[in-house]
């Protein structure tokens, strides 16, 4: 159980985290419509989001593992790659929230105002993005998704994770528009969460080039 935790679980909230926290044009989407309209609907927009990032989470865990096995020969110089993809995608993720830092962005209108419908608009939104499917692949080869002793319990702890870490944060977003209104969408905490996330998404890629 402790190994699952650690090796899994844990690395699973961090990867779901890193994904989620930057204020991007759908999470500004998603605190103007929950703040224009209840947070009954933002939390199914929420919800949405959470979907995909389990099933993009779970598709990389399933191929991920099968591919681990078929390429163990080259193990190492596939975690540098992957190291040096989360690496890629941490610059990416601040270099593009200071580029467009004191911009407004995302869109103006509110998905219809249902929550059925808001659902499954961010459920849509979100898996047309293959943001999330490269970097959950790249984590699994990376040896973050659970060791292969725990068997199958360490994949499935990772996406739980994954869920979790999603669920929380899409709903803390839909709390804030329904609180604060677009205190989280402005150009500050735009370029603040995707920072963070940069950090995040940094550590374990440091980590990955550190052991060799």
């Amino acid at each position: 159980m402790t190994e699952i935790l650690t090796d899994a679980f844990l690395p699973g909230l961090w990867a779901g985290y890193a994904l989620a926290v930057p204020v991007g044009a759908l999470a500004v989407l998603l605190v103007s419509v929950t703040a224009r309209t209840s947070f009954r609907v933002g939390a199914s927009a929420a919800l949405g989001v959470a979907t995909a990032d389990g099933l993009y989470a779970l598709a990389a865990v399933a191929g991920g593992a099968a591919l681990t096995r078929a390429v163990a020969p080259v193990a190492g110089p596939l975690r540098s790659l992957a190291a040096v993809i989360l690496l890629g995608m941490a610059i990416r993720t601040a270099v593009r929230a200071l580029r467009h830092r004191g911009t407004q962005e995302g869109p103006a209108r509110d998905v219809l105002g249902r929550p059925g419908r808001a659902y499954l608009a961010f459920l849509g939104l979100t898996l047309i993005n293959p943001w999330a499917v490269l970097y959950f692949s790249a984590l699994v080869l990376a040896g973050g998704a659970g060791t292969p002793a725990a068997g199958a319990a360490g994949p499935a702890a990772f996406v739980a994770a994954v869920i979790t870490a999603s669920v929380s944060w899409q709903l803390f977003l839909a709390a804030g528009g329904a609180v604060l209104g677009r205190t989280l969408t402005g150009a500050r905490g735009r370029v603040v969460t995707a920072l963070l996330s940069a950090v995040v998404i940094s550590v374990p890629a440091v980590g990955l080039l550190l052991r060799g």
